[in-house]
């Protein structure tokens, strides 16, 4: 076994709740779940193995294979797995992400994106790899019930999409954020954590300006997208 590279065909969905989630699902592309003699024998571990059994998914003991591939202490489950394309709903609003490069806010961006219904992410490439276990570690999970799509380039994922809102989120906004009427269809279209958007984007849709006091230059990408999809859907939320 070796550790994750983005060329392998399949990834490691590394700890206990995000096994459990992988196995309740996607259990077809899951190859082997791999149980740590440190693991107790609780109810979560006994429905993994139940889950594992009713799906015909091989359990393995093995402590060295954790010690390759996991640099967390805690973690004594993990699941192989399969990657596999689940695109998105063009019909559905989007999280549009363009050139985003670091794992960790990508993985969090998915789980805050989920929480507030948001279940497809669009991004534009060149981006990180959204199979990295680090990427669905850092989701909680949440990964398992995204659909998400990488494009070449924004003008081809507005042709992909649905007609649409389009409002992108920049330091030099023509609009505040609590301005913004919120339409039914939309896309939230954030750029690189470093760099931002280009200044292209004014002329895509409303550009957005989440206002902040000056003390600070910027927000970091997960604040800005947590904040906006708050403004997006509060209200809404039952």
């Amino acid at each position: 076994m070796q550790k994750y590279r983005k060329s392998s065909d399949y990834s490691y969905a590394l700890g206990t709740e995000l096994t459990l989630q992988l196995l309740t699902d996607h259990p077809d592309k899951v190859r082997s779940v791999y149980i740590h003699s440190r693991q107790n024998d609780n109810e979560i571990c006994r429905r993994i193995e139940q889950l594992a059994r009713d799906n015909h998914i091989e359990v393995i003991r093995n402590d060295r294979i954790f010690n390759i591939l996991s640099d967390k202490e805690n973690c004594y489950i993990m699941a192989l797995f399969d990657k596999y394309q689940a695109d998105i709903d063009p019909t559905r609003n989007h999280v549009v992400l363009v050139n985003p490069a670091n794992t960790g806010n990508l993985g969090t961006i998915i789980r805050t994106s989920i929480g507030f219904g948001i279940k497809d992410i669009a991004i534009i490439s060149p981006g990180v790899d959204i199979f990295d276990p680090r990427t669905i570690r850092a989701s909680m999970g949440a990964f398992f019930q995204l659909r998400f799509t990488y494009f070449d380039s924004f003008e081809e994922y507005l042709k992909k999409a649905d007609e649409r809102k389009v409002f992108t989120f920049m330091l030099d906004g023509a609009r505040q954020l609590d301005e913004i009427e919120i339409p039914e269809k939309y896309s939230l279209v954030f750029g690189n954590e470093a760099r931002g958007l280009d200044p292209e984007y004014q002329h895509y849709g409303q550009s957005v300006l989440i206002r902040h006091y000056p003390v600070i230059d910027s927000l970091n990408l997960c604040n800005a997208v947590s904040i906006a999809l708050y403004e997006f859907t509060k209200g809404k939320i039952k």
